[in-house]
């Protein structure tokens, strides 16, 4: 079993968020998955893909301070490892258009990943979603509680489809794979110009 957390704060108000972007994500892997609709329950929302391997989606409604209450309990109820769990959120340090996976590490200052880590320590795989820093370091708490900018949600709206399209081999065991996969759609590799023939002598 995996469980796939996606983090956010809940709410409309937050919704198309730049900090709501693990929410948006893991909608539309849990639509790629066929799972049915989102049920409360463990202080989130999950919903559950039965086909192989079985999966479950959680969204904490918690806010994101506390996504580590509902994410600990979720996992402790289902007995699933740390190295099960897949937290998929945005990143201040990944320019927007960039998507890393990793397996542990440290939480960036990312107040979810904190509260995760206090509940079920830091084995888990993290899919980050960049989203930039502003230049001003003061107004991050704004920036990140701001919505994306249509330029900025074409760009997220191609990370989280191309994401969700190739999710299967993350969980499948190919995280390699799975980043290859979505970079390849992120950032198509240019064809070279063919070069001009030497006209015949």
């Amino acid at each position: 079993m995996w469980l796939v957390a996606g983090l956010g704060n809940p709410g409309a108000k937050y919704e198309h968020n730049r900090h709501n972007v693990g929410f948006l994500a893991v909608d539309e892997v849990a639509r790629a998955f066929g799972a049915p609709a989102w049920a409360r329950k463990f202080s989130g929302v999950v919903c559950e893909a039965r086909n192989e391997p079985r999966i479950f989606f959680l969204k904490p409604q918690t806010y994101m301070n506390l996504s580590g209450e509902a994410v600990g309990a979720c996992m402790r109820f289902y007995k699933i490892p740390p190295e099960r769990l897949i937290v998929i959120y945005d990143d201040l340090d990944l320019l927007p258009g960039k998507l890393r996976v990793k397996q542990g590490g440290g939480n960036g200052g990312h107040n979810g990943l904190k509260s995760i880590d206090a509940h079920v320590g830091k084995e888990y795989w993290r899919v980050r979603i960049g989203i930039g820093r502003p230049e001003d370091k003061d107004r991050v708490a704004d920036y990140v509680l701001s919505d994306f900018s249509k330029e900025e949600w074409t760009v997220q709206e191609k990370i989280i489809a191309a994401l969700a399209r190739h999710f299967a081999l993350l969980v499948g065991g190919d995280p390699a794979g799975f980043m290859n996969k979505v970079a390849l759609e992120i950032s198509p590799p240019r064809m070279r110009e063919p070069k001009e023939l030497s006209p015949p002598k």
